[in-house]
């Protein structure tokens, strides 16, 4: 991820971050240029999910069926084992 400086424009990096929760972080950053040396703080926030991880999915569906009765969960293995 690339900083910029908002008073000269210049690279910045980010010497520390804060992490607040799974999706939000404080970055702190500073300036590379030597003649500017500005520091600041800029906040990383999560948006939005354009494509859902498979591990979700399949996290799902588990916990859906360890809530189902054990007679439900093996008729649905059995119906998955007979397809063909």
């Amino acid at each position: 991820m690339r900083v910029y400086c908002k008073e000269c424009g210049g690279k910045g990096r980010i010497a520390s971050r804060e992490e607040l929760s799974m999706e939000f972080a404080r970055l702190y950053c500073q300036c590379l240029s030597a003649e500017c040396g500005h520091t600041w703080v800029t906040n990383l926030t999560f948006s939005h999910t354009l494509s859902p991880s498979a591990q979700a999915v399949d996290r799902l569906l588990f916990d859906r069926l360890r809530e189902l009765p054990r007679a439900r969960q093996r008729e649905l293995f059995d119906q998955l084992g007979a397809l063909p």
